[in-house]
């Protein structure tokens, strides 16, 4: 009798590459037309909403035979995507955040978590561990900031779900409405970049709403971005310390570091030595947009509006309270620091 095998990693993955690089290439081409450059869509932009709308109407058999290949673009692609956008950046680029930018994503972070903790369990009903993690998606990067948490609080797989879904539709709202906001307000780049950075969910988001406004808007809203990611590190060593008071030392959870975050800084140093070519920048930031692309649209594919719906009333209007949080109140921050920075 002939047993049938599971298919290797590497085949399994084959058909999501395939798809959201379909949808990569659909997307990098419709960003060339007249009508879509005059609005300040990008590939970026293009190729998640592209997804989304993908992602909702294949087959559910279809979406569910590329899981392998779309978690793999979103989570691995994404992050050798992030490390190579270092080349695009030097520590000179870097410092014009400053201390400020620094400060700024510390008290975004340390604010959104705290109101995440207070009104997520007592506002909305939440348990501990969905409220944490929500709020750990929405204060940090997303959905890697999620997985990254959910070994610390201990976290149910529905707690994960939930809190994945949540801050992944939330900050995809917020990938549409920085901009616009932008062009409301007649942001200058470097305040919107910040702003952007230090506030918007998803690293994959950050690029998308930055080239939606500029090339400068996008390196500094990177690199806001990076320095919160950065802050993972020692945000999941003090949650864990706090979580961890009169538990013995074995029993202890993991913490995660985010390695990708240390590459983009290892990369930036790279081309701080002004070392390579300029052939062989080309051809990473060709490779570099590529791999972005294909990520944002995996990240769209993925993203299920029927997940959003299970979820409820609960972590939605946790979610939906965070957003409004970090538009408002992260622009407040940003505006404090500015009007500080030019005393």
């Amino acid at each position: 009798m002939t047993s049938l095998t599971r298919p290797s990693p590497v085949h399994a993955a084959v058909p999501g590459l395939l798809l959201a690089a379909a949808v990569a290439a659909a997307a990098s081409a419709g960003a060339r037309l007249t009508w879509l450059q005059e609005h300040g869509v990008s590939a970026l932009t293009l190729a998640i909403a592209m997804g989304l709308a993908a992602g909702n109407l294949l087959p559910g058999a279809a979406v569910a035979a590329s899981a392998d290949g779309l978690n793999l673009a979103k989570q691995r692609l994404l992050r050798a995507g992030i490390v190579l956008y270092g080349l695009r950046l030097t520590f000179q680029d870097i410092g014009h955040v400053g201390l400020a930018g620094v400060a700024v994503d510390a008290a975004v972070l340390c604010s959104t978590f705290g109101l995440a903790c207070l009104l997520g369990t007592r506002l909305f009903g939440l348990s501990r561990p969905a409220a944490l993690l929500i709020g750990a998606g929405s204060a940090i990067c997303g959905a890697a900031a999620v997985l990254a948490t959910e070994p610390v609080v201990r976290g149910k797989p529905e707690d994960v779900a939930v809190a994945v879904a949540t801050v992944v539709g939330f900050g995809s709202v917020a990938m549409f409405l920085y901009p616009a906001a932008s062009h409301l307000l007649a942001l200058p780049e470097a305040a919107y970049g910040l702003w952007a950075g230090s506030t918007i969910h998803e690293v994959a988001q950050v690029v998308a709403a930055g080239h939606a406004v500029g090339d400068a808007a996008a390196d500094i809203a990177v690199i806001a971005k990076m320095v919160r990611v950065m802050m993972l590190a020692p945000f999941l060593l003090a949650l864990s310390a706090w979580n961890a008071r009169g538990t013995p030392a074995a029993a202890r959870a993991p913490v995660t570091i985010p390695w990708f975050a240390l590459g983009f800084v290892a990369l930036a140093g790279v081309r701080s030595l002004d070392v390579l070519p300029a052939p062989a920048l080309a051809l990473a930031g060709s490779v570099d947009a590529a791999l972005l692309a294909v990520a944002m649209a995996a990240l769209g594919l993925a993203t299920r509006l029927s997940a959003m719906k299970a979820a409820g009333f609960r972590p939605l209007a946790l979610g939906a309270t965070l957003l409004a949080w970090l538009v408002l109140g992260g622009g407040a921050i940003n505006a404090v620091a500015g009007a500080l920075a030019r005393v």
